[in-house]
C-alpha cells in the first residue's frame, strides 16, 4: 500500500532554509554602509546559493520589512522592521543585569572588588559590587553616591561627556577629601585628557587614603557613555605596576559590555594578550 507523502517541509529542511535566509540577512546588515544597498549577483556569488534561492530566502524577510529591495536598481538594503527589531532588543537592556555577568568574571580574574556605576550629576551611583575574597573590605555600598572627580568611575564617565557636563561638575566644586584629590580644575582637565588616551581612569588614593581605583567607561549604541566599571584595591596591593597591567583588562570588560548595546567605540587601542 503506498503512503502519500507530506507536502510540508520537514523541521530539518524549515531550520536550514531559516539559517540560510539569516544568513543573507546577516550578510546585507554587514554591509549596511553600503548605502546603495547590496546586489542579489554579489549575495549569491559570496554566499554560494543561487540567485532564484536567493530570491526565495528572501521573500519573508522583505514581506517583515526586515530588508527591502530598491525599485529601481533590484538591491537589497535593510528595512525599518530591523530599526524596530533593533530598538525593542536596546530597550529590553538594563546595564546591571547586562554587565552583571562581565563583572563577576573581571573580579574572578582580578581578584579584587569590582564596582558598576552610573551617572547622575555630578555624582556616580554604586549599582553593582562584587567583593574580593580578602578580609579587607571597600566602603562602597550598593546606592551609594560619590562625586564624580574624585573616582576612577566617575573620571572614566567624565572623559567622554561634552565640555559643558564636565564645567558643570567643575562649577559644584571640588572639595579635598584626601591631599591627593583633585580639587584645582585645570588638574582635572588634564587628568581627562590622560583618560582619553588611555583609554581607562585612575584613582590614586583621591577618594580614600589607602585605595587605588582602575575604571573603564561603558557605551551605549550611539556611543555616548552610560557608566563605568571599576576595580578597587589597597594602595598596598594595587602598586602602580599592577594599575598599568589592570587597566587595558578593565578596558576589555567595558567594550565587551559596551559591545552589548550595540556600541562600536574604542576608548582606545587595547594591547593584544
Amino acid at each position: 500500500m503506498l503512503h502519500a507523502v507530506s507536502s510540508q517541509p520537514s523541521s530539518r529542511n524549515q531550520s536550514s532554509s531559516l539559517r540560510r535566509a539569516l544568513s543573507v540577512l546577516q550578510y546585507v546588515s554587514d554591509r549596511a554602509n553600503e548605502t546603495r544597498g547590496v546586489p542579489l549577483s554579489r549575495i549569491a556569488e559570496d554566499l554560494k546559493i543561487s540567485k532564484s534561492s536567493v530570491l526565495r530566502l528572501t521573500t519573508p524577510l522583505l514581506d517583515t520589512n526586515l530588508l527591502i529591495r530598491d525599485r529601481q536598481t533590484g538591491w537589497f538594503r535593510l528595512g525599518h522592521g530591523a530599526l524596530r527589531l533593533g530598538q525593542a532588543y536596546l530597550a529590553s537592556l538594563d546595564l546591571r543585569t547586562v554587565a552583571a555577568e562581565p563583572l563577576r568574571r573581571m573580579q574572578r580574574a582580578l581578584g579584587e572588588t569590582c564596582h558598576l556605576v552610573v551617572y547622575e550629576p555630578p555624582d556616580v551611583v554604586y549599582v553593582d559590587k562584587v567583593e574580593n575574597d580578602h578580609q579587607v573590605r571597600m566602603a562602597s555600598r550598593i546606592g551609594n553616591r560619590v562625586p564624580a572627580y574624585r573616582t576612577a568611575v566617575g573620571k572614566a564617565i567624565l572623559a567622554w561627556l561634552p565640555e559643558e557636563a564636565v564645567q558643570e561638575a567643575i562649577d559644584r566644586g571640588l572639595p579635598p577629601v584626601t591631599d591627593r584629590t583633585l580639587a584645582d580644575a585645570e588638574a582635572l582637565r588634564a587628568d581627562l585628557q590622560r583618560i582619553r588616551r588611555r583609554g581607562y581612569a585612575i584613582d590614586d588614593r583621591e577618594n580614600e587614603e589607602e585605595v587605588r581605583c582602575v575604571a573603564a567607561p561603558i557605551f551605549d549604541h550611539s556611543d555616548e557613555v552610560i557608566g563605568a566599571l571599576s576595580v578597587s584595591s589597597l594602595a598596598s596591593r594595587m602598586k602602580p605596576a599592577r594599575v598599568r597591567e589592570v587597566g587595558p583588562l578593565v578596558m576589555r570588560y567595558g567594550i565587551e559590555i559596551s559591545r552589548v548595546f550595540g556600541s562600536a567605540k574604542m576608548p582606545a587601542e587595547v594591547p593584544r594578550d
